[in-house]
């Protein structure tokens, strides 16, 4: 059974998530917030990161950045639902600004739950071929 840690500190996407992969066979670690899923990925061992790109007390793409280098080999799927308040403007791309930082793929909130699985199994069957003995594709 993969393990998934969730980072994220919205309780309703947080709980959203967790009831559709348990449903479909994979563990599921919440965190609320970014030091909460650090002392989680310290504690425990993991087959794959949902981390959401902006919470409190982890400023825009730090969380990001730290995830990866703390553990380089899980793959990192960031998540976002910022909306800019005028679309007139031109604004950056966060999940592409989040891709250059280490995350693997990112989903656009809110996310249908046929995506967040394919979006997770692409993951794992990519973490599967580069470290064989380390990740269990579902």
């Amino acid at each position: 059974m993969a393990r998934v840690l969730v980072v994220d500190d919205d309780p309703m996407v947080c709980m959203a998530i967790e009831v559709y992969l348990e449903r479909h066979n994979f563990q599921v670690i919440i965190a609320d917030g970014g030091d909460a899923g650090l002392k989680a990925l310290e504690d425990s061992s993991f087959d794959l990161m949902i981390v959401d790109i902006f919470m409190p007390h982890m400023r825009g793409f730090e969380s990001i950045r730290i995830f990866h280098e703390r553990a380089p080999t899980i793959p990192l799927i960031a998540m976002s639902g910022y909306a800019f308040a005028n679309l007139n403007t031109p604004a950056p791309d966060f999940l592409r600004m989040a891709l250059e930082l280490g995350a693997s793929r990112c989903l656009r909130k809110p996310f249908t739950p046929a995506a967040l699985l394919a979006v997770i199994n692409e993951c794992l069957s990519e973490a599967r071929e580069r470290y064989p003995n380390k990740v269990q594709l579902r």
